[in-house]
């Protein structure tokens, strides 16, 4: 099996190809050019590989949380090529795909959603599927729940704008990654979890996208 994943959830972008297991990748900073990048990064990528797009057999996408903007493109992007060759498609959750980049098996993700709140969730690696201790909710860092046990680990920009939360150990610098969601996405395709373009959709867990007047600080 041959499938793209993308991932503009955060201030970078990232593009993979998953060949039978075997993973290539590319990444960069992108402030808010994700829309100018993302293609022209996939296009390199395959190129590099020499295939072309219409030798893949599924798109995977980092579904969300994360920047609004940036979640339709990775949808939009995953929708358009496969829309073209009738290919299946998988959204990834991106809270999901930050634990897996961790490298740890306890990961509290945190990633900021602006207007003073957090995207967040507890993931628990339990064989090779991440389960949520603590499902993916969108609140002010002060009241975020704290996961039972110990040994959580902290990842996400999250701790770099709010602190550690509590935590004893935070990664701040950890990042969802298109090569995250290939490591997810792969078993999922293969299993046949993948759906009709037409049906994928980001996750945005808070509908809200910026402060009002009288909200915002003064």
């Amino acid at each position: 099996m041959r499938f793209a994943s993308i991932e503009t959830s955060t201030e970078w972008c990232s593009v993979a190809l998953w060949a039978d297991g075997e993973i290539a990748a590319l990444e960069r900073r992108a402030a808010t050019r994700h829309s100018e990048l993302a293609l022209p990064m996939l296009e390199r990528l395959l190129a590099a590989a020499g295939i072309g797009a219409g030798q893949l057999d599924a798109l995977a996408f980092g579904a969300g949380p994360g920047s609004f903007t940036g979640l339709r493109i990775a949808c939009g992007l995953a929708q358009g090529l496969a829309f073209a060759r009738g290919l299946p498609v998988i959204g990834i959750s991106t809270l999901e795909a930050l634990a897996e980049e961790s490298g740890a098996t306890r990961v509290v993700a945190c990633l900021d959603a602006r207007m003073r709140e957090v995207y967040y969730s507890a993931l628990e690696k339990r064989g090779a599927r991440w389960c949520e201790v603590i499902p993916a909710v969108c609140v002010a860092p002060s009241v975020a729940p704290r996961p039972p046990g110990e040994n959580w680990v902290g990842c996400g920009n999250g701790f770099a704008v709010y602190g550690d939360l509590g935590l004893t150990r935070v990664l701040p610098e950890v990042h969802p990654s298109a090569v995250a969601v290939a490591r997810l996405a792969g078993p999922r395709l293969q299993a046949g979890e993948g759906i009709d373009a037409a049906l994928a959709a980001p996750i945005y867990v808070r509908d809200k996208v910026a402060l009002t007047t009288d909200e915002q600080p003064r």
